[in-house]
């Protein structure tokens, strides 16, 4: 016998069993059968309203699902009490599944389910059945309602709406605690028997899980599980229907768990002393190693925070934590040098930056390494004495004299032997020249501070047994003057004069130069390089002044000697000057210079024997100003009787040249050089006096030859 013909009979069983069996017949109700009408009411109109008799009365069908029987399954019979069997009623059923899933047999009433039904799909069907007279088509009972109820068997199983589930739960968490909870639906009638009770068991996650039957809740079943010892686990949970009895059915589902991590373990260095080791010439901020803690724990459980918090060389190195790798970068933070100290000790700790109170009792959550760090001997390259060095020497020094001396030395422990070398980028000419074995520059070239003031050198140091690895170092060399120049003339001179130059004129400023640079400025004295008795020169120790020189006249001279000449004092009245080439202009030098004109000249307009005698007055310092000697020269010749008003000569005795009418004056007779006789001024007059007392003197001295 197949499993199918055995729950066969096990629902024709219950079917048997159950109090109302789904054949029924359609009888009159008692006591109504042979009544019009059973009692009177009163309508809205006050009518008496009268209820029909029944002539049959609809029960409810039931049927069992998944029917799998071979012939149409058997609903029930519908039969009205005026069915004489003669075949003169005809049934006709009507509503849901009319005519398809349900047919009837319109003669007997019998009525019969064509296919096999889900109550999943529908759980009852409302129809509506009638019995009419087969001839006069009239009905013979009133069209009423009835309903075929299906009835559930066990035919699902509980299912879970996802396949596999995923939860978490922190490690060490205590017995009980939630993880999950997980749910399965049946599809059978929950209202009826046990189809639809489902119980939840584990099939498979035991003994660190447990589910609770009646809710799914899965829970933790083992205390302090440890995610560092197993971190994934994967339960099967099973869901059965009839209450968990035998013959429910069941399904299952896989909930994969995974144990979170927390901070219940310390960093733990895996070496009590590391060592390193780093050349010595490794700059300022060159990683040298790196220590790492580890930690069983994950993310921020994991970080830790390293730092030196002893050793003899805290303040040579520090060290950075590395958050990406958590490891600790050392790092050089100040120059080493192997020929100082070797070897460093450093006490690194690595501490967790992120600790759970609950697991104090772990800790403590730090730990510490002995770090050694070795210094490793690298062939460094000479080292001078200087940074740079300045040296001074004098031009006019002899070719090959030592100027200066550089020293350098190996700073290694070999101590190698040092060769020096000029650099020749530095020194095209070949001025200087250096000893390669004790660094002393000496000239191979004369020098000359004239042509280069300063020279800019770089030597070069090298180990003899390591010549690539070099060092430069600056050297400035100042050349000192010495006075090996002799002056010379700013410009080339070429001088001239008029032939009536005035005795004392001012012809030529000139100046000289001088290439040396001796302390304390330029002093220069100027001479006349030939006698001449027609010029001299004034020396201002800076400039030089060419005079026309004074010439001796044997007889008196005339008040105004020309025309020229009052011209030429004309013209000094309102001439701004051409500067020191104007020579008809005053001399600015002369100005700047009051000691130049301290020798007085006579004056040629009067008779020196009744001048004055001429006061001195004190020389102004070099650097008077020249409105303050003008100043003092105005008021000098102001308080001078004896000086007439010379500035009055252009308006009373000059009357222009080519004048048609001669001049009525007597003054300018006398225009040869020979002797003058001025006796007749005593005859013009008592007005005439002064000029008789001027001019009537003594012969005047000759020329001198």
């Amino acid at each position: 016998m197949t499993i199918q013909q055995v729950l066969l009979l096990l629902l024709l069983w219950m079917w048997l069993l159950h109090p109302c069996r789904t054949e029924m017949l359609f009888r009159r109700t008692p006591d109504l059968r042979h009544r019009s009408s059973v009692g009177r009411a009163s309508g809205s109109d006050g009518k008496a309203l009268h209820r029909q008799k029944r002539g049959w009365m609809w029960n409810q069908f039931f049927l069992l699902e998944e029917y799998t029987g071979s012939d149409y399954q058997y609903v029930g019979k519908l039969h009205s009490d005026q069915d004489k069997g003669d075949g003169s009623l005809k049934y006709i059923l009507s509503g849901d599944g009319a005519g398809t899933l349900f047919i009837i047999d319109e003669k007997t009433g019998d009525i019969h389910a064509t296919r096999r039904i889900d109550r999943e799909e529908k759980a009852f069907y409302t129809l509506r059945a009638q019995a009419i007279n087969r001839r006069t088509l009239r009905p013979v009972e009133p069209e009423s309602e009835f309903v075929i109820k299906i009835h559930d068997i066990n035919d699902n199983e509980p299912t879970f709406p996802e396949e596999i589930y995923t939860a978490s739960v922190p490690e060490m968490s205590v017995v009980g605690t939630s993880v999950v909870q997980v749910t399965a639906t049946d599809a059978d009638d929950p209202s009826y028997g046990n189809s639809a009770r489902v119980i939840y068991s584990i099939l498979q996650g035991q003994p660190y899980f447990s589910v609770e039957p009646e809710t799914g809740i899965i829970r933790t079943a083992l205390p302090n599980m440890n995610r560092e010892n197993r971190e994934q686990y994967q339960v099967v949970i099973q869901a059965k229907d009839m209450g968990g009895q035998m013959g429910g059915l069941s399904g299952t589902t896989t909930v994969n768990i995974t144990l979170t991590d927390v901070n219940d373990n310390p960093p733990r260095f895996p070496q009590s002393t590391i060592h390193l080791r780093i050349p010595e010439s490794s700059p300022v901020g060159t990683a040298i190693g790196s220590v790492k803690a580890t930690d069983a724990d994950t993310g921020k459980n994991a970080e830790v925070e390293y730092r030196i918090i002893d050793g003899d060389g805290t303040d040579m190195f520090e060290i950075v934590t590395q958050k990406d790798t958590q490891e600790g970068i050392i790092t050089v933070r100040k120059p080493l040098d192997y020929e100082t100290r070797r070897l460093y000790t450093l006490k690194v700790e690595a501490e967790n930056t992120h600790v759970d109170p609950r697991f104090y009792y772990l800790g403590p959550f730090k730990d510490t390494t002995i770090v050694k760090i070795s210094v490793e001997d690298v062939d460094e390259p000479p080292v001078f004495s200087r940074s740079s060095y300045l040296f001074e020497v004098h031009e006019d020094i002899e070719l090959g004299t030592i100027i200066g001396t550089v020293m350098a030395r190996d700073p290694d422990s070999a101590s190698s032997p040092i060769r020096f070398s000029l650099d020749r980028h530095t020194d095209l000419d070949r001025i200087f020249n250096i000893h390669s074995g004790n660094g002393s520059i000496y000239t191979s070239k004369p020098l000359d501070r004239e042509i280069s003031q300063w020279h800019n050198l770089s030597v070069i140091a090298a180990e003899i047994n390591n010549p690539k690895d070099t060092t430069r170092v600056p050297v400035y060399v100042r050349i000192l003057d010495v006075n090996d120049n002799a002056p010379q003339f700013a410009v080339f001179y070429d001088t001239f004069v008029c032939e009536n130059a005035r005795a004392g004129q001012l012809i030529q400023t000139i100046s000289a130069v001088d290439k040396d640079d001796p302390l304390g400025g330029q002093k220069f004295f100027f001479s006349l390089a030939a006698v001449n008795p027609n010029f001299t020169v004034q020396d201002n120790e800076v400039i030089v002044v060419l005079f026309a020189a004074l010439k001796r006249q044997r007889k008196k001279e005339p008040l105004i000697l020309s025309k020229e000449d009052i011209r030429d004092n004309i013209v000094s009245y309102n001439d701004e000057g051409g500067g020191e080439e104007d020579t008809q202009a005053f001399d600015i030098g002369t100005l700047r210079n009051p000691a130049a004109i301290e020798d007085k000249k006579l004056r040629r307009d009067i008779i020196p024997e009744t001048l004055f005698v001429p006061r001195r007055t004190p020389s102004a310092p070099d650097n008077t100003d020249v409105r303050d000697f003008i100043n003092q020269r105005l008021k000098e010749h102001d308080t001078d009787p004896s000086a007439p008003p010379y500035d009055s000569l252009a308006t009373y005795a000059y009357e222009g040249n080519d004048s048609i009418a001669e001049s009525l004056s007597s003054l300018e007779s006398g225009t040869t050089e020979g002797d003058q006789n001025y006796d007749y001024l005593r005859e013009w007059g008592p007005r005439f006096n002064k000029l008789a007392e001027m001019y009537g003197g003594g012969e005047s001295d000759k020329d001198a030859s």
